[in-house]
């Protein structure tokens, strides 16, 4: 038996195997989309790409912000005027992606059989995000099609 090809794939369901381009392109597509599955290789994608966006941001921001910087009679480094340019941009790719991010968590917890809430467990203090952290990473459980819409 053949395996379908990535653009067989409907978005309703899990895209194993997801390239870089794909990954990117259903977290997109699939904004807001709380049902369903997600595979592991649609969820590392995405995350490695947010963190990459994050750092630049993080970097843009603390860098321009430092080069008009002044440092007032207390003593105190006050940013120039460009970083409210960079927190700015900081502060709209976060809103723009928090949605599409928690959708994508919750298809991923669907995937490995657990359901969506499981997310709440990161609200643990210390320990809750390395829980969640390993529940994402756990491999496919075949019994999560039970959440496909």
């Amino acid at each position: 038996m053949t395996t379908p090809a990535t653009t067989d794939v409907p978005l309703s369901q899990p895209l194993y195997g997801a390239s870089f381009g794909q990954s990117i392109s259903r977290f997109f597509k699939k904004y807001a989309t709380f049902t369903g599955r997600a595979s592991r290789s649609e969820f590392w994608w995405w995350f490695l790409v947010n963190a990459i966006v994050g750092i630049v941001l993080y970097g843009i921001t603390y860098g321009i912000g430092v080069s008009g910087a002044v440092v007032n009679d207390q003593g105190v480094l006050v940013f120039g005027p460009a970083y409210w340019i960079g927190l700015v941009l900081t502060i709209a790719w976060a809103l723009g992606t928090i949605v599409p991010w928690l959708a994508l968590c919750w298809r991923r917890l669907h995937d490995t059989n657990r359901p969506g809430p499981f997310y709440f467990l990161a609200l643990i203090p210390f320990v809750g995000g390395i829980i969640l952290l390993v529940l994402l990473a756990l491999p496919t459980d075949p019994a999560g099609a039970r959440f496909d819409a």
